[in-house]
């Protein structure tokens, strides 16, 4: 990019966009960006030195050699267009990622779940290995303290966006597909085109690379057929190259054993609950064997992982409380949340969900009626929309009155609720996990939960509460 200088993002405050807008400006680009809110990530690229503009004005893409954009911005958008009027290049978020790891080894994790936790076990077994990876993850690895890295090697690993099929931009030496479940299909349309969308990917490695593939999802497992390039499987199918065996959750981590093509290779503990963790480590140690390493270093890496933001995160306890934030906003994401949480604490369960797009609780509605069986209490907020415009008959009133159809007598409706914290408060007790549950703000519920209890006046009152409620 010899002629570019100045490199300009609207919306830079999305992580995919941030993380990129970082790694960029720690090559020795001037990196500026715009939002329509500030955030932790643009507060932390203002830090560093990138200049941020708060609200989208024509102004702010003067100077610029390139016009970055993510796929959440519309093509009217006052920055866009004038970017179009001065013929400045408007590149998509996927196609500058694509650039910057054209020149790297590339290693691409995509799925429907799991890709922001897989993305950051093999970037954490990479720098435990001496690799000195770049990355740009969805979440913030609170190990290196941010969401993306500029390394010193020829590693890049990424976390790549099935959403809009701009993954089908990358080309990685190495393509990993944790699972495929029905998602985007208000982009997608059939789950056909979804499968379809997920072999190109695959088939995109080149003749040198492989693609590690989850062969315990039923939509992975059907596209063998079609592979045309080499692979390797994990899982906890009798026939997965790489298996994990003898899963145990105990508290806050997950302790396994790993057979490799019939083989105990050795043992691993994650610091983290959940049987859907000990197959994204699976995946990190299938990366890891691609490439040479040590199964003791990536058994040490995974040892010492020590998570991501907003995924399975322990934000802090208050009044007898735990309070916990996760990003699960699809069915099977919120059932394997609430199995972990489950297996790792022996509390009743609070669950505070924020439905997220319309378009999500449209097409996967009668699932999210049975996702939520591993809450003792369950408090529905209103749909985060993403920038979508509202549905008739798509609602979180809609699906709390399908759940309590269903036979869920404890799920109540939050929406509209003009002080929800203090509602929580009432009806939350010493003993209790409250877990809030979406990838809109749903988050900041706990936040202010979490400040409002650590307040000692308000202790005899919440004492007072939870006895009364008791002993009903």
């Amino acid at each position: 990019m010899g002629r570019v200088k100045h490199i300009h993002f609207v919306g830079i405050g999305g992580v995919g966009m941030g993380g990129i807008a970082e790694v960029l400006l720690n090559q020795g680009y001037a990196v500026s960006g715009s939002d329509i809110a500030a955030n932790a990530m643009t507060q932390r690229l203002q830090g560093l030195g990138v200049k941020i503009a708060i609200g989208h004005n024509p102004q702010h893409v003067q100077g610029a050699d390139v016009v970055v954009v993510s796929s959440a911005v519309a093509t009217s958008n006052p920055e866009v267009e004038a970017a179009r009027q001065l013929r400045l290049p408007i590149v998509p978020r996927a196609q500058m990622l694509a650039e910057l790891m054209r020149f790297h080894r590339g290693i691409a994790i995509a799925g429907t779940h799991g890709k922001t936790t897989t993305t950051s076990l093999i970037a954490s077994v990479l720098a435990e290995a001496g690799l000195d990876p770049t990355f740009v993850i969805g979440g913030r690895l609170n190990q290196a303290g941010t969401h993306a890295r500029l390394g010193a090697s020829q590693y890049f690993v990424a976390e790549a966006d099935e959403s809009d099929a701009s993954f089908l931009l990358l080309l990685p030496t190495i393509a990993v597909v944790t699972n495929i479940d029905p998602e985007h299909l208000d982009y997608y349309g059939t789950m056909q085109r979804v499968r379809e969308a997920y072999l190109n990917f695959i088939n995109r490695v080149p003749f040198y690379g492989i693609a590690v593939l989850g062969i315990d999802s039923i939509n992975v497992r059907g596209l063998l057929p079609a592979i045309r390039k080499p692979i390797v499987t994990y899982g906890v199918s009798p026939d997965a190259d790489l298996r994990a065996e003898e899963i145990v959750i105990g508290g806050l981590s997950t302790r396994f054993e790993v057979i490799h093509k019939g083989e105990l290779v050795g043992r691993v503990t994650i610091p983290l609950p959940g049987h859907h963790l000990a197959l994204n480590a699976l995946a990190a140690i299938s990366v890891a064997f691609q490439l040479g390493i040590d199964f003791g270093i990536a058994a040490r890496a995974l040892a010492a992982f020590s998570g991501i933001s907003r995924r399975f995160e322990i934000k802090g306890a208050a009044a007898g409380r735990i309070i916990l934030d996760d990003y699960a906003h699809h069915p099977e994401e919120v059932r394997a949340t609430l199995r972990a949480a489950r297996a790792a604490f022996q509390r009743r369960i609070v669950t505070v969900f924020q439905p997220h797009r319309y378009t999500r609780l449209r097409d996967l509605f009668d699932d999210f009626l049975g996702a939520f069986d591993d809450t003792d209490v369950l408090y529905l907020m209103e749909v985060y929309a993403a920038g979508e415009d509202p549905m008739p008959d798509v609602s979180a009133r809609r699906l709390y009155e399908g759940m309590r159809a269903r036979g869920h007598l404890n799920v109540h409706y939050l929406a509209g609720e003009s002080e929800p914290v203090l509602r929580l408060i009432r009806e939350t007790a010493d003993g209790d996990l409250l877990i809030t549950l979406g990838a809109g703000d749903v988050y900041k519920l706990g936040e202010d939960l979490l400040a409002l209890l650590a307040q000692a006046r308000f202790t005899a009152f919440i004492d007072k509460e939870g006895t009364e409620r008791r002993r009903v």
